[in-house]
């Protein structure tokens, strides 16, 4: 037992251990070390550059048994504190970390208050030791996240932060830039999720320092997305997929090897997918205190910035995306966005979407004019590639969209023609500007391009500038009425049985006796070859919309003497038909192709005019009585989310044509998008461009063919010049048996060294049999 506690005054793990189990029994021995550590460290402070190892090894034995004597460690936490602030940079880094390890540890025992330490935390964030700081940063993180684990903790949380603000401003650009990045990592993690957090890094926006003020432009962008602890876990999930990889590979080979590779690499995602926190990234922007004032700020910064071009483009992007979430009025931001709307510009199209977000219903068209003008007179010009109009014409849809009022009359229709082009990019955009105010305001359109009437078409009001349409009801509510509602479900059922029958295909069968030919068209008065043949476009087009929903287009008026015709023989052969879907016609040769046209016109005719009735978005009494059924239905019943569900379901198929009861699958899509904008524009919305192939692989082939026709045809040379010249030892070996050059084939490989051992071995054997027969 003597020599036992003689070991202990230098045996601190021992005595750690004994103190933990039972410290009242060794309390002097404890004494001990602590008169140790206080003469230690008086040395330590006079040289405090150099390392001890003594006083790092004596820090942490008090750290780790401090909660066994509270009342004789009163100071301890103090002290070291003290070390730490009187020589922050001057500290042996080794000695630094030592100290605030043993701090982190007493303060994970509570015998710390968290705001001395974090505040002494973030002042040591100035030293120059990246390890140190990294270290630091994740125990700040970690500690504010414990605290506010259970409950928020305001008061901390507002110490902290206006110490952060304070920070901010530090000339250290290192401590500022880390303060930030705590921030900025807190918001995400939703611990620091409100309005003062976001405002203290807006601040971080107009700083003169590049890199904090890109840390906090990224924020507010939302595409700073990396996380350590991400790629951290992705690392992990790596390193087991390869042991798991490697032991299926060792092991027994079956079939039950690749089900378990697939099962853990599902296992993995989940977990990857439960560790991840909700990333709000936009809804940082709505927080912001005074939108107005921080964006006007943020663009006379930007004027007199000589930073980089990209710096310039995110400041830009905050800026227009302030714009159009918040309805601010800036409006020398547009002058300014013009000069960079060039084809030739470097992100030219990351301009063009700054555009189309900085745009919005309150602000005057007059302000707009000029930016739609530029891209007009910049991109939408013959003189520019398809590419170029594409885009220039989707950036006009985006901004059209976001504030209606900027478009007139004379450019929408010049816009519109570009419908016909031959190149499809720039038809398919022409055809979005089109499908788009027939949807917002169909009243600018020419009356031929309006489309067929509809029910929302009626229910559209169309709004002045600063005009509010504010309803009392929810529009489309009474789809829930039983009695539409099943009336939509009856209609709905005709429809589908309709497509059933016929599938909108003609079904022709001649008979050989009579002759007789019958062609069925469907319910919903699709006929191939009308409409889609005369206008010439494809038919597989996702947004082609508007191909067969005009009556007085392209191909009406490519076909118009035939219309005349078909409408006076329509007129003899309705009286021979029964049904309004068969005509029978007698015939005593084949239908050219002109007649078949003619025959096809004559039943659509006969189906429309059966049809034709006043379509419900021309009868006033029956808008109204949907209007009072709609409010009746709102103040009624409270809505759940299935509700919902059928009133957008109702609301889209309002924006589609009765008669065209086979695209409303393909369509709802398409319109649901376009009445659905979200609150930023996509990029790719700007540069979705359309390419057609020019040729399928059939003809690309024909053509690969008709170019080698005139080719002359590859000869080989010679082989000799004198024919009748012997062949040569190669030549005779190619028509020699395999088995008589086997052994030199196998010569020519690269033999191992036991091989060769062999080789030399048996070579020296005979060589020596061969000296004793001589």
């Amino acid at each position: 037992m003597v020599r036992h506690n003689n070991q202990l005054p230098t045996n601190l793990p021992q005595l750690q251990n004994l103190l933990k189990r039972d410290p009242a029994s060794y309390k002097d021995e404890f004494m001990q070390q602590y008169r140790h550590y206080i003469s230690t460290k008086l040395v330590f402070e006079m040289k405090p550059d150099q390392y001890n190892k003594d006083l790092d090894d004596l820090v942490m034995f008090l750290a780790q048994v401090s909660h066994c004597f509270p009342q004789d460690l009163v100071g301890y936490a103090q002290e070291l504190m003290d070390i730490l602030q009187r020589h922050p940079t001057t500290l042996h880094p080794d000695m630094r970390k030592t100290f605030c390890r043993a701090l982190i540890l007493l303060r994970n025992k509570n015998l710390i208050s968290p705001t001395a330490l974090l505040t002494l935390f973030f002042q040591l964030l100035r030293c120059p030791d990246k390890e140190l700081r990294a270290f630091l940063k994740n125990h700040i993180i970690t500690d504010i996240k414990n605290v506010n684990s259970k409950s928020k903790n305001i008061k901390l949380n507002n110490v902290l932060q206006n110490f952060m603000f304070a920070m901010l401003k530090d000339s250290n650009v290192t401590a500022a830039k880390m303060s930030l990045d705590v921030m900025i990592d807190l918001y995400k993690k939703n611990i620091w999720n409100d309005q003062k957090t976001v405002n203290v890094i807006a601040t971080a926006c107009l700083s003169k320092t590049t890199k904090i003020m890109v840390a906090a432009l990224q924020f507010f962008m939302g595409s700073d997305e990396k996380e350590e602890d991400s790629d951290s876990d992705a690392e992990d999930d790596n390193v087991i997929i390869k042991e798991v990889g490697m032991a299926a590979r060792v092991n027994k080979k079956s079939r039950k090897r690749e089900k378990q590779m697939e099962r853990v690499k599902k296992t993995l995602k989940k977990r990857s997918n439960s560790k991840k926190a909700p990333v709000f990234n936009f809804s940082a922007i709505h927080l912001v205190r005074d939108p107005q004032s921080f964006a006007e700020q943020l663009f006379k910064h930007v004027e007199g910035m000589n930073e980089r071009f990209e710096v310039k483009v995110m400041a830009l992007d905050v800026i227009s995306r302030l714009i159009g979430i918040h309805q601010l009025f800036i409006f020398n931001f547009y002058p300014y966005l013009n000069r960079f709307l060039q084809p030739h510009q470097r992100d030219v199209t990351k301009m063009l979407l700054f555009a189309a977000q900085a745009s919005h219903e309150l602000l005057p068209p007059d302000v707009l004019e000029s930016v739609v003008s530029a891209i007009v007179n910049n991109f939408v010009t013959e003189r520019n590639s398809a590419e170029v109009m594409a885009v220039g014409l989707n950036s006009i849809r985006e901004i059209c969209a976001r504030c209606p009022l900027v478009m007139n009359a004379e450019l929408l229709r010049e816009l519109v023609e570009y419908r016909t082009s031959k190149q499809k990019s720039v038809m398919m955009a022409s055809r979005s500007i089109l499908q788009l105010y027939r949807i917002i305001n169909p009243e600018m359109l020419p009356r031929k391009e309006r489309g067929r009437p509809t029910e929302a078409m009626s229910e559209l009001a169309i709004r002045a500038y600063g005009a509010v349409d504010a309803k009392d009801y929810i529009p489309g509510a009474e789809a829930l009425n039983p009695d539409i509602e099943g009336a939509a479900a009856d209609d709905e059922k005709e429809e589908s049985a309709a497509e059933d029958e016929s599938d909108g295909w003609e079904d022709v069968t001649q008979s050989d006796d009579e002759g007789w030919v019958n062609v069925s068209h469907s319910d919903d008065g699709e006929v191939v070859g009308s409409d889609s043949e005369a206008d010439g476009s494809d038919e597989d087009d996702d947004e082609e919309v508007d191909s067969d929903e005009d009556d007085d287009e392209d191909g009406s008026e490519a076909s118009g003497d035939e219309e005349d015709d078909s409408d006076e023989e329509g007129d003899s052969e309705e009286e021979e038909s029964e049904d309004g879907g068969t005509i029978e016609t007698r015939i005593s040769r084949p239908l050219s192709k002109r007649e078949k046209k003619k025959q096809k016109r004559i039943n659509k005719d006969l189906k429309r005019s059966k049809k034709k009735t006043v379509p419900a978005a021309e009868d006033p009494t029956l808008i109204e009585e949907r209007k009072s059924k709609a409010a009746t239905v709102s103040l009624s019943r409270i809505l759940t989310d299935k509700d919902f569900a059928k009133i957008d379901a109702a609301q889209v198929k309002k924006t589609l044509d009765a008669s065209k009861a086979r695209q409303k699958r393909k369509l709802a899509d398409d319109l649901d998008d376009t009445i659905k904008r979200g609150e930023l524009v996509r990029l790719d919305d700007i540069e979705k461009v359309y390419k057609k192939r020019r040729h399928d692989k059939d003809s690309r082939l024909t053509t690969v063919l008709e170019g080698r026709a005139d080719r002359e045809k590859p000869t080989r040379k010679p082989k000799r010049q004198n024919p009748n010249a012997s062949t040569t030892n190669r030549e005779k070996s190619k028509k020699k048996n395999f088995m008589m050059l086997k052994q030199k084939a196998k010569g020519k490989q690269k033999r191992s060294f036991k091989d060769k051992q062999i080789a030399l071995r048996n070579a020296l054997l005979k060589q020596k049999k061969m000296g004793l027969k001589k």
